[in-house]
């Protein structure tokens, strides 16, 4: 019966096939160390991807990745798939060594490198990188546009205030202008009742003649009579 990948329990140690002592320059053949390795796969990736695509939905990765054209990955191992080998009920609890051993083993079964699930794996991180730099100069340009119209709607509102308070302070100083021509004409009014009064106060004993202010309540016989 042919043994599933994760049957596969091995130990890979990159890191001592590369190993040298320190100021010995590198012999022929030598492995490259991982860090040289990464570098130049990283090197192979387009640091910027193109988004050909709209995205509708910024919640879903894979629409992203779609969008940046991210080649599929060989026998389908992409990053991701290799994220769910590892999550696996048959190896999630495994030791770290033993897990990468069973992936690696499982890898060149499909005749898939390493090396192309490590590209995967770059081209989607810039892709998600790059999306977030779209995302992030649309709210910028949405937050100046929005900043910009309340500005604008701000100094609409202050000018009308302005007016408003303008129209406001004129009413309040008409109404004063009008109290101050009544108080003065009331004034000369109850000069001329009273000259009226005392004229006809030498003809009759009950004055008709109403004098001083209206609003206040009459008194109960106003009669000038002379002495």
């Amino acid at each position: 019966m042919t043994k599933k990948w994760y049957n596969y329990i091995i130990s890979i140690d990159d890191d001592s096939a590369s190993a040298q002592k320190p100021g010995s320059a590198p012999k022929p053949g030598v492995q490259k160390s991982a860090s040289q390795s990464v570098a130049e796969i990283a090197a192979s990736v387009a640091a910027e991807p193109k988004f050909t695509n709209p995205v509708s939905d910024p919640t879903s990765f894979e629409e992203i990745y779609h969008a940046a054209e991210i080649p599929a990955a060989p026998q389908g191992y992409s990053i991701l798939k290799v994220a769910q080998m590892l999550e696996s009920e048959h190896i999630r609890n495994l030791p770290s060594d033993v897990k990468k051993s069973s992936v690696l083993v499982a890898l060149d079964a499909a005749g898939v490198n390493i090396k192309e699930v490590i590209q995967d794996a770059i081209q989607r991180d810039r892709a998600l990188d790059a999306y977030e730099r779209v995302q992030q100069r649309a709210l910028a340009e949405l937050e100046a546009g929005k900043t910009k119209e309340n500005n604008q709607i701000q100094a609409d509102i202050d000018r009308y205030v302005t007016e408003q308070r303008a129209k406001m302070q004129a009413n309040s100083d008409a109404i004063s202008r009008e109290r101050e021509r009544f108080t003065g004409w009331r004034l000369k009014k109850q000069q001329e009742e009273k000259k009226i009064a005392d004229t006809v106060s030498y003809f009759v004993s009950e004055n008709p003649i109403t004098t001083g202010d209206l609003s206040v309540a009459p008194a109960s016989s106003k009669t000038s009579q002379r002495s």
